[in-house]
């Protein structure tokens, strides 16, 4: 771990800060104006994650939730309509910016507890080709779905599933590479059943901001012009976008720390019947108390212990490039304390 601290932050894979050598590579970055498309360390950083993940292009965004926006617009036209999970980020956590902006209609049909959606929920939902009904053009799916990687004929199944129907594919990738490390595949190999795929710099790999839309270019194009629409298009990216090839070289072999980590919290939570955690299969813990828990006084204890988590009800516990293993057995200590 690079940072020093005073408090363990398992709120999110979000909060972490960009080491001394990330830092460095920032410094060192040659930038130009990114909107006239001349920052050779933004093409550089847009050139490495078309490669990794196998697509034609890719383009740098300031957000997750502007990438996963302008995948959607660049696929649906005003009255088209997606299908994604009720539980999807894209469909409940982004401001409804697909149907505000992009007049999409979304169709969100249930999850499955492993992030799945049933493959007959989907068939059922794709609309006829009538006048009565929006035109279904997309299917939007997420790996990782709360820290669940997407099982591997799942992939397929969906994905074809939805060309037969004519459908477009996106994947909210925000964590792919957690999925990629976790089951072994290259991260292309995932990307590869869909035709774009949006992937987040600043969560797991450490990047302070930054997200990247990949796909065939004139998809891509298309989203330039939607980013621009939005405010999303930046001018001298290249400091960022050097923290982006940073994280992409550096960080993705590491993900198997946070997930070696998770895995051991998960074993400290769940010798307390009382807090209902689950495993980890990546970098998260969930926790569900029992009923008749006070989870307000055992998350107020923990943060009297400077331990922070986040979540209401069931309660997320993420582990990051800034936890390290004194943190994990700092909430062993707490829990052994608080019961």
């Amino acid at each position: 771990m690079h940072q020093q601290h005073t408090r363990s932050d398992f709120r999110s894979d979000t909060v972490t800060r960009p080491s001394p050598e990330m830092l460095a590579a920032m410094s060192a970055a040659e930038a130009g104006d990114a909107v006239y498309d001349d920052c050779p360390t933004t093409s550089a950083l847009e050139r490495l994650a078309a490669e990794r993940l196998g697509k034609e292009a890719a383009l740098f965004f300031p957000s997750g939730t502007q990438s996963n926006l302008a995948g959607l617009m660049a696929h649906c036209g005003r009255g088209d309509e997606y299908i994604a999970g009720q539980q999807a980020h894209v469909y409940r956590s982004e401001g409804g910016g697909g149907a505000v902006l992009g007049s999409i209609q979304p169709q969100p049909l249930p999850n499955e507890a492993d992030g799945t959606i049933a493959l007959d929920a989907i068939a059922a939902a794709i609309k006829p080709d009538d006048f009565h009904n929006a035109m279904t053009r997309l299917l939007a799916l997420e790996d990782t779905f709360n820290g669940i990687p997407l099982p591997d004929d799942y992939l397929q199944q969906a994905t074809e599933l939805a060309r037969a129907h004519g459908l477009a594919t996106h994947l909210d990738g925000a964590r792919l590479m957690n999925a990629a490390v976790a089951t072994g595949r290259d991260p292309a190999w995932i990307a590869g059943w869909f035709d774009t795929v949006s992937l987040c710099l600043s969560k797991g790999l450490g990047a302070p901001i930054g997200s990247l839309l990949v796909g065939p270019r004139d998809l891509i194009e298309r989203a330039r012009r939607v980013r621009k629409m939005v405010g999303g298009g930046m001018r001298q990216t290249g400091y960022l976008a050097a923290a982006g090839i940073y994280a992409l070289e550096h960080n993705v072999e590491r993900l198997r720390e946070d997930h070696a980590r998770a895995q051991r919290l998960s074993q400290v939570l769940r010798e307390y019947p009382e807090l209902g955690a689950g495993e980890a299969q990546t970098n998260m813990v969930f926790m569900t108390p029992v009923a008749g828990f006070d989870a307000t006084a055992f998350t107020g204890f923990l943060a009297e212990r400077g331990i922070r988590v986040g979540g209401y009800g069931t309660l997320r516990w993420v582990t990051h490039l800034d936890v390290d293993d004194s943190d994990v057995e700092a909430v062993a200590r707490a829990c052994a304390d608080y019961f």
